[in-house]
């Protein structure tokens, strides 16, 4: 079983930053992989990114490539999202998840995959 809690949310200004954390409980990320989505309000909740411990490669979605970045601690205990250069379209609860056995590589992005959540982080940017 794995546990995650988020935390790092809060408002902020267009054009801001925050680095959201998401720590794991009773199994690391180490040997799968750690993805970032969000649910902006009204919509579906929406791939952001994710990293995989098998090659350390890192996948973003067209809207935050080159914005936010993903990472983690050496004991793929903790992950985190960087979000630079805030824009208000990136208000959302943003979930950290998890997977029992990794997606394969073309099923990253796909939330169906992941079957650890956390109880997400209310991220707003006001314009």
């Amino acid at each position: 079983q794995m546990r995650l809690v988020e935390s790092g949310g809060g408002l902020v200004l267009a054009g801001g930053s925050l680095r959201l954390s998401c720590a794991a409980s009773g199994r690391s990320f180490r040997r799968s992989v750690a993805a970032w989505f969000r649910q902006p309000p009204g919509k579906e909740r929406e791939f952001v990114a994710a990293l995989r411990w098998m090659g350390g490669h890192e996948y973003y979605a067209d809207s935050v490539k080159g914005r936010f970045s993903i990472s983690r601690d050496s004991a793929w205990s903790t992950v985190y999202l960087q979000m630079n250069s805030l824009k208000p379209e990136d208000t959302a609860t943003y979930f950290c998840a998890g997977a029992s056995t990794p997606p394969i590589v073309g099923l990253t992005r796909d939330e169906k995959r992941y079957d650890y959540w956390g109880q997400g982080t209310q991220v707003t940017v006001s314009s």
